[in-house]
């Protein structure tokens, strides 16, 4: 990996499973942007030894590059109001998984059991619900493979990746809801409402 240099590349060949690598995002607190939004590069993750989801993805992503597998990003797309969340794809006996970085209770990890894009994504549907009740999850991407984006130093530079985050928004992406099944669709219960109020880190 001519982008990273030995120290990198050596700390990311011991991330060499899925479960090593999100239990590695877990140590890392949220990044809450107190000066400002940020799309910073895996190097910039590591030494500021934080990460918001899409920065966490990258770094994810930037694991499974260095140990042989795609770095793939996969992004699921909310209503008007809510955040859109993005997770690194990972692949394993022909399912999807996928690795998470989130501060809440949910929309977290996934065990690679999922045949299909579309099934992955829907085990996030019923979780992706605001302080409302209301379910907003509503299409997803098709898989992003970062290595597009080499020449461009997406793991090493200091400058923010912009273009990775404006790249995920202008990606296909498939729909998961009708109309009609947007219209009939039930709020989260308080209880779950409740829970998804549980986070890893207090913001400060």
């Amino acid at each position: 990996m001519k982008y990273l240099n030995k120290e990198e590349i050596k700390f990311f060949k011991r991330l060499n499973t899925s479960r090593k690598i999100q239990d590695y995002l877990l140590t890392l607190p949220q990044n809450f942007e107190a000066k400002g939004e940020t799309c910073w590069s895996v190097r910039r993750v590591l030494a500021e030894k934080q990460a918001h989801c899409l920065e966490g993805a990258l770094l994810a992503a930037a694991a499974w590059w260095v140990n042989g597998q795609a770095p793939l990003l996969f992004d699921l797309r909310s209503r008007l109001g809510d955040q859109d969340h993005v997770v690194a794809l990972f692949r394993q006996h022909g399912c999807w998984g996928a690795i998470s970085k989130t501060n809440h209770a949910v929309l977290r990890y996934r065990e690679p059991i999922y045949k299909t894009l579309r099934e992955l994504a829907l085990s996030y549907f019923h979780e992706y619900f605001d302080d409302n009740g209301r379910k907003n999850l509503r299409s997803y991407s098709t898989p992003v493979d970062l290595s597009m984006f080499d020449k461009y130093g997406w793991m090493t530079a200091e400058e923010d990746l912009w273009y990775i985050n404006d790249y995920l928004s202008e990606v296909q992406h498939k729909n998961i809801l009708t109309k009609s099944e947007i219209s009939r669709l039930r709020k989260a219960d308080k209880i779950e409402i409740d829970s998804g109020k549980l986070v890893d880190w207090k913001k400060p």
